[in-house]
């Protein structure tokens, strides 16, 4: 009978929401950090509820909240009687013997909120289960999204005097004097992109785009080389296009100095043989991960990015590449597809805390020529949700003998840049290796 009767009322604690609003107008000055974590819909009690509105209109007013212009707020909002009269009002500044554990209070408040709002997700995905009118991964992506915005709840809004912020700055400036290479950001191993970047940074959307051909996927290995295999940086690839024993071939070519087609074909010596085994040592144990599923579903995308976050701890995210993302509306117009997929992206990135570097296709129209921001596939879309936008240009010098030249000079185009200098950085292609280097300047 208890445990039906547990079951049967959400979680609550009435005592904590009374003390909390007693507490408030004991000591009015504690109201501004409450109410960055602690809402009217956190309360159980409907006059609760309305007595904490009550006091957050008071608050915007920059009225002091007490017994007398609480109640008279409720009379001209016709509130006070649904709120339990003047005499509950009075009766809870004397039901608290002290303010000094407001907080306390406030957060057991909150704590039973969280659990109602938790017992209210789980009765929705329940419902939604049942109806087979929905696809499983959409009822899946709007639950994960329903969890991870309810684990934000309560989270305080911190403000930080220039005491605290001077102090942390100086601080930054003075590593960066002393150890020329820190970055705010994750490096990525080309010096001259990482200093106009600072590194990639938190919560930004990274676009590389080019024809193909010209190096997308060779570009973001080269990357990923130096963030995970040199310095160690968790990092998840998502290859639309190639199959991961290609992705690691590639990497074994990039690592040894051996060509790709030899590693393919077999045809290589035994000291090449050793070299390919000393690099797959080198790479063995490096937190990289790939997943290598074709035409993967944006929604599926993004479950498989919460999930290499939240159990391998990855710090940043490849997709290889834009173009190959499928939306739940294949039959919309192209450009309303990619506009869905580039915000979905940037707003993972954001929720994720992580960067996101996504590879793209430009026009044809810049086949032979310095592509530019007008040439993005879906440009509009992808240009405005882009933090920072680059694209690979290098040309196909030949040799005397008609051959493509296995060492070209390249280029990677910073077009946009919200928060640094545009410009360009000089690298070299290696043809046999597929892989960009730096130049030496």
């Amino acid at each position: 009978m208890e445990n039906t009767l547990k079951d049967s009322v959400p979680p609550h604690n009435i005592d904590a929401e009374m003390a909390t609003l007693g507490a408030l107008l004991l000591d009015w000055s504690s109201f501004g950090d409450i109410v960055t974590f602690l809402h009217p819909e956190h309360f159980y009690s409907q006059q609760n509820q309305i007595i904490y509105g009550a006091m957050i209109r008071l608050f915007a007013q920059g009225v002091r909240g007490d017994v007398l212009s609480l109640t008279n707020e409720l009379t001209k909002t016709n509130e006070l009687e649904k709120a339990g009269g003047a005499s509950y009002i009075a009766s809870l500044a004397n039901e608290v013997p002290s303010s000094a554990n407001i907080d306390y209070y406030a957060k057991i408040v909150l704590d039973r909120a969280t659990r109602r709002a938790l017992i209210k997700i789980s009765s929705e995905i329940k419902t939604a289960s049942f109806d087979e009118a929905r696809e499983a991964r959409n009822i899946l992506d709007e639950a994960e999204k329903k969890i991870f915005a309810l684990a934000d709840v309560g989270q305080t809004i911190q403000v930080h005097d220039m005491h605290e912020v001077i102090a942390k700055t100086t601080a930054i400036v003075e590593t960066h004097y002393h150890n020329k290479d820190s970055y705010s950001g994750i490096p990525c191993g080309f010096r001259r992109l990482d200093n106009m970047t600072s590194g990639f940074q938190n919560s930004e959307l990274i676009i590389i785009g080019a024809r193909p051909s010209m190096g997308k996927t060779a570009m973001a290995l080269s990357m990923m080389e130096s963030i995970a295999i040199d310095q160690k940086i968790p990092c998840g690839f998502f290859s639309l296009e190639m199959s991961y024993e290609q992705i690691g071939q590639r990497i074994l070519s990039q690592l040894s100095h051996i060509p790709g087609h030899k590693i393919r074909s077999g045809m290589i010596a035994l000291g090449d043989l050793q070299k390919i085994n000393a690099s797959a040592g080198r790479v063995y144990d490096s937190p990289l991960y790939i997943v290598d599923t074709p035409n993967m579903q944006l929604l599926d995308l993004r479950a498989l990015a919460r999930r290499l976050v939240q159990n391998q701890g990855v710090k940043i995210i490849f997709i290889d590449y834009i173009g190959l993302i499928a939306t739940e509306n294949p039959n919309a117009p192209v450009y309303e597809q990619v506009s869905e997929i580039s915000k979905s992206l940037k707003s993972l990135a954001r929720e994720l805390n992580i960067p996101i570097v996504v590879l793209c296709q430009v026009a044809r129209d810049a086949e032979g020529a310095e592509p530019t921001l007008a040439q993005l596939r879906g440009s509009g879309s992808i240009e405005q949700d882009a933090d920072v936008v680059m694209f690979i240009h290098r040309e196909r010098k030949k040799t005397d003998e008609g051959e493509l030249s296995p060492v070209q000079d390249a280029k990677l185009i910073v077009a946009k840049q919200r928060n640094g200098p545009i410009g360009d950085v000089n690298l070299l292609f290696l043809a046999d290796y597929t892989k960009f280097e730096n130049k030496a300047e």
